[in-house]
């Protein structure tokens, strides 16, 4: 009798392998199943409630802008009906860690741009993965650059929830989160000359930063609440620049100024 195995061994042998590749190859797995696709504020909404979310949010009395986010969850959006819904600006979700590319980017980004939006990508930040440099060139290499068009809003920063459990600010006491995103936050001004727009909650914010950190002078405030009103800001910003009120059917934002002041955001 030969002593070599048949095919159909062969086959169940290389299954086997492959599985046991599969669970041993974490990052692999972790990148192919999507799992480093969040989007801004799904881990707010998860820790903090989505409970008061307004259909619309109260007019502050400065002039407003209304528009909305997007990631991969999205798929390929209809830009043509959200613009006649009113939304006149976008934040489209470029990439996560060292490790995520939203698929979806150019469709999104290049879409909203072509029916008039006003637009800039985001970061979803992984602390915990590397510094903020790294994520911060990461970012700009892959969708997260700026130009002076007059149409493109520099990146931002999402910070928010860990979103694989564990601790809440990835494991970084407040000193060292500070000096992540500040380091982020540099980095990315060294590559664009421009300031990330700051994207996170009041209670995330004061929890993981420890109220010492002052970004107030350098960069822009997209605060995250699913309620009637902005409530308290984070440490030391005297007002925010865009809020996210709803996520409600798609993640919705007002900008907190007129068309003009948008237009100075974008242009620099």
């Amino acid at each position: 009798m030969s002593s070599q195995p048949c095919a159909g061994h062969l086959v169940i042998r290389t299954a086997a392998i492959a599985l046991v590749v599969s669970i041993l190859s974490p990052a692999t797995a972790h990148a192919a199943d999507g799992s480093e696709d969040h989007s801004a504020g799904s881990q707010i909404a998860k820790h903090e409630g989505t409970g008061e979310m307004p259909l619309t949010p109260p007019d502050l009395g400065v002039g407003r802008v209304d528009g909305i986010d997007v990631s991969s969850h999205q798929g390929k959006v209809d830009w043509g009906h959200w613009w006649r819904n009113g939304k006149r600006f976008a934040y489209v979700k470029a990439t996560e860690g060292t490790g995520y590319r939203n698929p979806n980017f150019t469709q999104q980004y290049t879409g909203s741009a072509a029916v008039g939006m006003i637009r800039g990508s985001y970061h979803f930040a992984l602390p915990n993965k590397s510094d903020g440099a790294t994520q911060a060139r990461f970012f700009v290499q892959n969708g997260g650059g700026w130009s002076r068009d007059g149409k493109t809003l520099p990146g931002t920063l999402d910070i928010e929830y860990n979103p694989y459990g564990g601790d809440t600010c990835y494991g970084l006491n407040h000193a060292a989160m500070v000096g992540w995103i500040r380091s982020f936050s540099d980095t990315y001004h060294a590559l664009t000359k421009r300031w990330p727009v700051i994207y996170t909650s009041t209670l995330w914010w004061d929890r993981c930063t420890g109220r010492t950190g002052d970004f107030s002078s350098t960069n822009a405030l997209w605060i995250a609440r699913y309620a009637p009103a902005v409530g308290p800001l984070p440490y030391r910003w005297p007002f925010h620049t865009i809020w996210q009120f709803t996520s409600s059917p798609i993640d919705q934002n007002v900008f907190n100024g007129g068309a003009d002041r948008l237009a100075a955001l974008a242009s620099g």
